[in-house]
């Protein structure tokens, strides 16, 4: 029965392809604005080592002077790499250990220069706190490879426990910062988790506060609208027609803060809606606004093939431009234009002003117009002209296509 698979041996090796041949991305800067001078001082400090490295293999071993500088170069390069590339910089020391040795005199206490060592303790260390734990056990293994190999008897063990500890004290920062890092990530769900609790608090806090007041007083207005033909009998019927026509407006009211109230309440925003009304209710408004008193002209021009999202835009925008027409400009006729033209939809409501433009019309009613203008990519402007005031919307009106 096979025991591993290709998943298996993926595990078992990837770290070792990690740290042998896989390509490095380079670790963040570091967070701060540093002092000038740290970097040039850091420099001038490895540039010193590298001499006192190239000196000390001078007057203790045979080699030519170009092995001399490539001794000391490598055994302070990995040191100036190892904060943005950690394995790179183990990839440089490593092999430097081996050749660290050449004709090392029986005289060194170590076949490695003083600099050197140091060097290849800060780069395991440096490693050890950046990588994960197998990388580093991959690491400090082949490490200790060359110090039974080529340190003297009775040192290798002492220098083996040496970088197993320098390594897992790494290891042991290492798995601190990662364990801050998920605490402070888990902290800010828990904020996010918070902020939502506290916004679905808010909304049903708004729901219920409109159940309460505003539901009340518009089942009151249905309720004494429809009785009052019944509790008035002398009334004519034009005016019972007006009170019917009251009471079924509250209604619809009410059938509308419903459904405005079951979206408050969803906690997952998934709450059952009746669909949105578009332009092929318009002359079902316009009739409204008409039965009101309002004196409403309509003229259309191919608005047949309409996205929904600008039929519900241009929708609401006459509604909410009909209701100020009612409240600003009593008794005063109202034409309402809504064209489609090549790639947009145009609308236009005028009405005659009655009186100077009040500050209301600067009020919640227009914001909300801009903003479903804007929404779309649109825009909307509302002011007078001449004796009347314009509301004027250009609304994109691609058509929508099957994805």
């Amino acid at each position: 029965m096979e025991t591993i698979g290709p998943a298996a041996r993926r595990n078992a090796t990837g770290p070792v392809r990690r740290l042998l041949w896989s390509r490095e991305v380079p670790r963040p800067a570091p967070r701060g604005r540093l002092p000038a001078y740290v970097v040039p001082l850091g420099l001038l400090a490895l540039i010193g080592l590298g001499f006192a490295a190239g000196q000390y293999v001078d007057e203790n071993r045979d080699l030519p002077a170009s092995a001399d500088a490539l001794l000391a170069v490598g055994s302070v390069l990995p040191v100036a790499v190892a904060y943005r590339l950690p394995v790179l910089a183990w990839r440089i020391a490593f092999p430097m250990m081996f050749l660290g040795v050449i004709d090392a005199a029986p005289r060194e206490p170590w076949p490695w220069n003083p600099v050197q060592i140091l060097g290849f303790l800060v780069v395991l260390g440096r490693l050890a706190t950046t990588q994960n734990s197998a990388l580093t056990v991959w690491a400090t293994a082949f490490s200790l490879v060359p110090v039974f190999t080529y340190a003297p008897r009775g040192n290798s063990w002492g220098a083996a426990v040496l970088l197993v500890a320098i390594a897992a004290l790494g290891d042991i920062a290492s798995r601190r910062r990662r364990t801050r890092q998920l605490l402070a990530e888990q902290e800010e769900v828990n904020e996010l988790e918070r902020a939502r609790r506290a916004v679905l608090e808010e909304r049903t806090r708004i729901a219920r506060e409109m159940h309460d007041v505003v539901a009340h007083h518009m089942s009151m207005i249905a309720v004494r609208a429809e009785t009052a033909p019944y509790r008035m009998s002398e009334l004519p019927e034009a005016a019972r027609e007006e009170m019917a026509t009251i009471a079924t407006a509250a209604r619809e009211a009410l059938a509308d803060m419903r459904r405005l109230l079951g979206v408050l309440r969803d906690e997952h925003g998934d709450a059952l809606t009746a669909p949105q009304p578009g332009l092929g209710q318009l002359a079902e408004l316009v009739a409204s606004a008409r039965a009101a008193g309002v004196a409403v002209g309509l003229t259309t021009s191919g608005i047949d093939r309409v996205p929904a999202t600008a039929g519900l835009a241009a929708y609401r925008i006459v509604q909410e431009a009909l209701a100020n027409a009612a409240r600003h400009a009593p008794g005063r006729p109202v034409s309402v234009e809504v064209r489609r033209l090549a790639d947009r939809l145009e609308v236009v409501v005028r009405n005659p002003l009655a009186r100077p433009v009040p500050p209301q019309l600067g009020g919640h009613g227009l914001v909300g117009m801009r903003e479903r203008a804007a929404l779309l990519g649109g825009t909307l402007t509302a002011r007078p002209e001449e004796s009347d005031f314009v509301v004027t919307a250009t609304l994109p009106a691609r058509e929508e296509t099957a994805g």
